[in-house]
């Protein structure tokens, strides 16, 4: 992807997006690409392109760009020559994310990261458990509470993102792939399997550089895609969601009054060192009964997919056995 050269003040939207899925190696991903020189990053997950994260934000400091010129603002720091990566899981779930990206950047490179559904969706529930999204610890029962969710029914008081409790939605990948299909050539989409990444994501990495159109001979630090973590301290996770997002006047007021004793920056390191080694531990191995019942609910799933790329992801994936 040969680039104009360009003044260095200028403002742009970015040339390529890894697109998701998030549990799949998108973090690992973007630290390499982070390390070459050729490409510029900015921060991870601007989301700007995911209308239904818009309906309520993410808490986050300076939260999701809302306009095209601040998403533009995201990437300042990329200079004239370099290529600029828009590293957003959620673009690939979201059912307007693709057509929006193609309205403003038509040639752009999209790269997309598939992992069997179960664990997946095992790993995915973990992560909303931290993230506040999710109440219901039983991964058994918050796949079960799907149906009532979709009618509005027993969803977190306090999430900010209900759709993405619709877990089944995150792994329709024929159709998710299709929406990209539908609006960008095939020369302009890589899809990557998760576990050809984990196996050997060097050689992962030198098939995205080439296909970014970069130096793919540059050296760069391996990283391994992200551990899942299990939240084994409830209560003190449920009292730092509290302080970190204040919805009652009680909360706010400690959350006010911890912020007014401590400097910010000791704050937040306690809260880090607290959350990694208190609220936090490696996850319990998931219910084998249960894995096989939700690969043998997503078969068809694969079976489409695997049809659509021409490729058996259900023998890779074990869709064709089960224990």
């Amino acid at each position: 992807m040969q680039q104009p050269s360009r003044d260095a003040t200028e403002l742009r939207l970015p040339d390529a997006y890894v697109v998701g899925h998030g549990k799949s190696g998108t973090t690992a991903m973007y630290e390499m690409l982070f390390q070459h020189p050729q490409i510029f990053t900015g921060r991870k997950e601007p989301r700007y392109f995911v209308d239904e994260m818009h309906e309520r934000d993410m808490p986050r400091p300076g939260g999701t760009p809302k306009t095209l010129e601040e998403y533009k603002e995201w990437f300042r720091g990329a200079g004239p020559d370099q290529l600029i990566v828009d590293v957003s899981p959620w673009y690939l779930w979201s059912q307007t994310a693709a057509g929006l990206i193609a309205q403003v950047r038509p040639d752009a490179r999209i790269i997309a990261i598939l992992r069997e559904p179960a664990s997946f969706l095992s790993s995915l529930h973990r992560q909303w458990l931290q993230l506040y999204v999710e109440s219901e610890a039983d991964f058994r029962k918050a796949i079960a509470r799907e149906d009532a969710r979709r009618e509005g029914r027993k969803i977190p008081v306090n999430t900010y993102w209900p759709k993405a409790l619709l877990y089944s939605d995150h792994v329709r990948y024929a159709d998710q792939l299709r929406r990209y299909h539908a609006v960008f050539p095939p020369e302009q989409v890589l899809v990557l399997i998760y576990e050809d990444f984990r196996t050997d994501n060097e050689a992962t990495m030198h098939e995205v550089l080439r296909f970014l159109d970069v130096d793919h001979a540059v050296p760069f630090v391996l990283r391994e895609t992200n551990p899942s973590v299990q939240v084994r301290a409830k209560r003190l996770h449920s009292l730092f969601r509290a302080l970190s997002v204040a919805d009652d006047p009680v909360s706010g007021t400690v959350k006010k009054s911890i912020r007014a004793a401590t400097p910010k920056r000791q704050r937040h390191r306690a809260i880090r060192a607290i959350r990694r080694r208190v609220v936090f531990g490696r996850p319990r191995p998931a219910d084998r009964e249960f894995m096989v019942e939700l690969r043998h609910r997503f078969k068809p799933e694969v079976e489409a997919v695997s049809e659509y790329l021409g490729r058996d992801l259900v023998n890779e994936w074990g869709y064709d056995r089960f224990e």
